[in-house]
């Protein structure tokens, strides 16, 4: 859809503009804190010490249109209202308390009129819980940009210029401080999204919790760019707001969708702590910590974060889910996650146990009749074997990669879950030393 579809906004103002009333029991979304970390568990010294800070992991509720997630909880990716291979009906089954879509991918197909003229992204994938949709900033800027390095996790390397592009590939996005043009990586037609056009586009979709359009930088980038993206991306969180809440009162009837103002600032704790001040002081109803995040600093970077967003505000960390990261990211403060990890990787035959994760492909499953997990109540654990489940990832079947996503995303929400209930019981830290011990044993 050409961006001249959408109705143009009136210019932005630099305040931010006053959201309607959130304690209005109309609006249908709060965030309510249940148990703090520091409370139940009595961290020794040595922990905080080892930790960099204080913990301040909690328990939470956040409350929407279409029900409640409780938190700590992984949140289950379905990147175009599909979580992959798996029916919606599954994904509850399992225990997922709310489904992640793309705005970015479900705006080049079927189109956010498709689903508005559905009723929203739940009713439209036949999923009644609660729904979340990402701004589509990640996926202009990562397949615009050619290089795998944009969820490099690992490399600072800030060398090389800041508009680089991957060898024999074609840079797709452009752009600019009043938004991005980018080519479809489906039939390359050219497109527009500018924060006004991704809150338009979010609002179609219908999501309960949607996230402010933002600019994604990399580990790569310099410093000096990193300073102009986080102004830009300041300045587009002030549009997202105005155009959000100008949306709000004018499609009647719909029911209210909470706004996740974006943090990024890379691995530069002033420029964290800045966005974070920034954005804090901003009407959002929650808040994403985005942007490349440094695996060996995951933990300090998200207690920078959440040292200086708003307490009664939850926090939603992108894109998640190895067993090290969440424990790091639950006990600094991330009240929710998401990633595609569990059904990509079931895609490949990798399935997770809590001694480590392994590759259902190789020979010696052949005549393996056991589960894929002792002890595990999945449907798949529960009805089929290694043995079957390696002759259908062999036979090319797509029920393979049904059946290990199930698994795979059961295995993630419940360890979730079961941190969570560590926080209320008090036994966090040996439930973590007790599951990391094993699975990276």
């Amino acid at each position: 859809m050409p961006a001249s579809a959408f109705l143009p906004s009136p210019p932005p103002s630099t305040p931010a503009p006053a959201l309607p009333d959130l304690s209005s029991p109309q609006a249908g979304f709060s965030f309510s804190v249940g148990q703090r970390l520091t409370e139940t568990c009595s961290p020794s010294d040595a922990l905080v010490a080892a930790n960099g800070g204080s913990f301040l992991g909690r328990t939470g509720t956040i409350t929407t249109p279409h029900g409640t997630i409780q938190t700590p909880a992984f949140i289950a990716v379905g990147t175009k209202a599909t979580v992959k291979a798996v029916l919606p009906e599954s994904i509850a089954a399992l225990g997922a308390q709310a489904v992640l879509a793309n705005a970015y991918h479900l705006y080049l197909q079927p189109g956010p009129e498709i689903l508005d003229a559905a009723g929203g992204l739940g009713a439209f994938m036949n999923w009644s819980g609660p729904t979340f949709t990402d701004s589509g900033g990640f996926q202009v800027m990562s397949l615009g940009s050619g290089f795998k390095k944009v969820i490099d996790m690992k490399n600072v390397d800030t060398s090389g210029p800041d508009d680089a592009v991957a060898p024999g590939k074609e840079r797709l996005a452009h752009i600019d401080d009043d938004g991005v043009w980018f080519k479809s990586h489906l039939n390359g037609d050219r497109h527009r999204f500018s924060p006004e056009i991704s809150m338009q586009v979010q609002h179609q979709i219908g999501a309960d919790i949607m996230f402010a359009f933002d600019e994604l930088t990399t580990l790569q980038n310099s410093r000096v760019y990193q300073e102009e993206s986080l102004e830009r991306t300041r300045l587009w969180a002030l549009r997202c707001l105005e155009e959000h809440a100008r949306l709000t009162v004018s499609r009647v009837g719909k029911p209210y969708q909470a706004l996740f103002g974006v943090i990024q600032g890379a691995q530069y704790e002033d420029l964290r702590r800045k966005a974070c001040r920034d954005l804090g002081a901003m009407p959002f109803d929650g808040y994403g910590i985005g942007g490349a995040l440094e695996k060996e600093n995951l933990g300090t970077i998200v207690r920078w974060c959440n040292e200086e967003l708003p307490e009664n505000k939850p926090r939603h960390l992108l894109g998640i889910s190895e067993p090290d990261d969440i424990f790091t990211a639950i006990e600094n403060g991330a009240d929710t996650f998401d990633c595609v990890s569990p059904t990509r990787v079931a895609r490949n035959s990798a399935f997770y146990t809590p001694f480590g994760r392994f590759n259902l492909s190789g020979a010696r499953y052949k005549a393996d009749f056991g589960p894929l997990q002792e002890d595990c109540d999945c449907y798949a654990c529960q009805n089929y074997s290694r043995a079957y489940i390696h002759h259908l990832y062999k036979a090319k079947e797509m029920l393979s990669a049904t059946l290990i996503s199930i698994h795979n995303e059961r295995f993630v929400v419940k360890m979730v879950d079961d941190a969570r209930l560590a926080i209320e019981s008090g036994d966090f830290f040996e439930f973590k030393a007790e599951t990391l011990g094993r699975y990276y044993s």
